[in-house]
């Protein structure tokens, strides 16, 4: 392929990349069109519905964002996070975190805690800012930080008969069983240990 061709489509496609960027305003720029303690707000093309609320105190253990995929127009950041012993620095110096395709993944040589303990004390949460403070904090996460969010978990219905339903268990474990969480209190905090 010449280099011209190469360099065209090149520019062609981080063309496409900015418009999807600018054009399509986040989620945390976008406010709701009803207050949501009716239960459900509207955002975008999509309706929201208040399944419960959701506090939690976390380490992240990984961060990834996502631009493409359906889910990005509402959430375009999903954190792998830990709390209990999935905080504890030593426990995860053995486990490795992989996250790809709206998935959590680890795994470790040898386990330092039971395989229950893991499964049960960390997530991959989906996360879909409600104001541009909460995005603006999400944006600078990292690996390592210590957070506390507080929001509520939800359900969402597209205008095109998209559906994605948030988790209400923390037992579960597979596919479905991720939290998707309308953030509306985000903060880093400082690192206890």
């Amino acid at each position: 392929m010449p280099i011209r061709r190469l360099i065209l489509i090149t520019a062609g496609l981080l063309a496409l990349w900015l418009l999807w960027v600018v054009l399509l305003p986040s989620p945390g720029n976008r406010p709701p069109s009803t207050p949501h303690e009716s239960g459900s707000w509207r955002v975008a093309e999509h309706t929201l519905s208040r399944l419960q609320d959701f506090q939690l105190e976390a380490r992240v253990l990984g961060r990834e964002d996502y631009y493409f995929d359906r889910g990005a127009k509402l959430s375009p950041t999903d954190l792998a996070l830990g709390w209990g012993p999935m905080a504890d620095p030593e426990v995860l110096r053995h486990i490795s975190i992989s996250q790809r395709n709206r998935w959590y993944f680890w795994r470790a040589e040898q386990l330092p805690i039971e395989r229950r303990q893991i499964e049960i004390n960390s997530a991959n949460m989906h996360l879909i800012p409600a104001t541009p403070a909460v995005a603006s904090t999400l944006s600078k996460l990292k690996a390592g930080q210590q957070i506390r969010l507080t929001g509520q978990l939800v359900r969402v219905d597209g205008d095109d008969g998209y559906r994605w339903v948030s988790s209400l268990s923390r037992e579960d474990t597979g596919d479905g069983a991720c939290e998707l969480i309308w953030v509306e209190q985000l903060q880093l905090l400082p690192d206890p240990l």
